[in-house]
């Protein structure tokens, strides 16, 4: 048995697996393996699999669960110790996993370890959707060692020492297994997006720590190079909200339950005046889908386990800071 299962989640997406499938098998070998799961495909990623691929384990799916309930479900299949979450856009590196289960070994305390992610298409500047870190603001935004809102840097190793974060991008991410499942794994209600961040809120709270190691350097296409959608903009806004009623100290969610109606309808009013009404409705639509959870959410957040506080939330605003104190993480925290 593997110690550690490189879990790669598809769907429709044969000309990923094409394109980054070979680097992931080139690079992942001895004590790991790689899965392929599919999340219910209609196109012909199986077939092409067996016939390119036939070494790589296939794990089938019935239907689409997104990403939450598709990695729930197909981590139940593997009985690694570690499981390496990856995208299937995202091109690895020599020795790229080793690194990773190597904080884990040496840290039984770290729940989560994330490698630093590049843009496929400007390999010398960070990745929108995971950089070299993650953080939250006390209101909630997220944002990266190395992006800030839609400001992204340039890597020049800035931000290569391994840290404690807040949170790991879901597109590359390596935790402990048994721990996902104590845990109860992502949050399926939110489908896709925020789950990745909200699964290690609620592993900090239980007591465990979330590190970046940039020495495994990852390559993705996905994240801020995709294109905006309705879609995408109503299940970050309503999955962030839940996400926050459900983790959140009593201060911190009184604090949002303030002001961040305000943020987000000036946002609303953005996209309004740019001649993106569907955006606008996406962001109230999610309110509006947050406010019919509160009873499920409420059970939610008795459910989850307090055993310490997150050292790693940034007590302050972000867009405030990124507007008006500079638009670099460095000097931050």
């Amino acid at each position: 048995m593997a110690r550690l299962s490189v879990v790669i989640l598809n769907w429709n997406g044969r000309r990923h697996l094409e394109r980054y499938l070979p680097s992931v098998v080139e690079h992942t070998s001895g004590d790991a393996e790689v899965v392929v799961a599919d999340n219910g495909s209609t196109d012909d990623s199986l077939q092409w699999l067996a016939v390119t691929y036939p070494e790589v384990r296939t794990i089938r799916l019935e239907r689409n669960y997104g990403f939450a309930g598709g990695y729930n479900r197909a981590l139940r299949e593997v009985e690694s110790e570690y499981v390496l979450l990856l995208n299937s856009d995202v091109e690895v590196t020599e020795n790229w996993w080793q690194p990773l289960v190597e904080i884990l070994d040496a840290n039984p305390d770290v729940g989560a370890v994330a490698p630093k992610l590049r843009a496929d298409m400007e390999r010398d500047r960070f990745e929108y959707a995971g950089a070299s870190g993650g953080f939250i603001d006390y209101l909630g935004y997220p944002f990266c060692r190395g992006r800030i809102l839609s400001t992204v840097e340039l890597d020049e190793g800035q931000y290569d020492q391994a840290r404690d974060i807040f949170w790991g991008s879901g597109a590359a991410l390596c935790c402990r297994r048994e721990l996902f499942y104590e845990l109860g794994g992502f949050d399926e209600d939110y489908f896709a997006h925020m789950e990745e961040i909200d699964l290690q809120w609620r592993m900090q709270l239980l007591g465990y720590r979330i590190m970046v190691e940039p020495r495994s350097v990852v390559y993705h296409l996905g994240g801020g190079t995709l294109p905006e959608s309705s879609r995408k903009i109503f299940l970050n806004h309503r999955n962030n909200l839940a996400m926050l009623y459900k983790c959140s100290s009593p201060m911190q969610r009184l604090v949002v339950a303030i002001v961040r109606p305000f943020t987000d309808m000036a946002e609303a009013f953005v996209h309004l005046v740019t001649l993106h009404p569907h955006r606008a409705w996406a962001v109230v639509r999610a309110w509006g889908e947050f406010i019919a959870w509160h009873k499920s959410l409420s059970a939610k957040r008795k459910a989850v386990v307090r055993n310490k506080k997150p050292r790693t939330i940034y007590r302050f605003s972000i867009i405030v800071r990124y507007l008006f104190g500079g638009r670099k993480f460095k000097n931050m925290m």
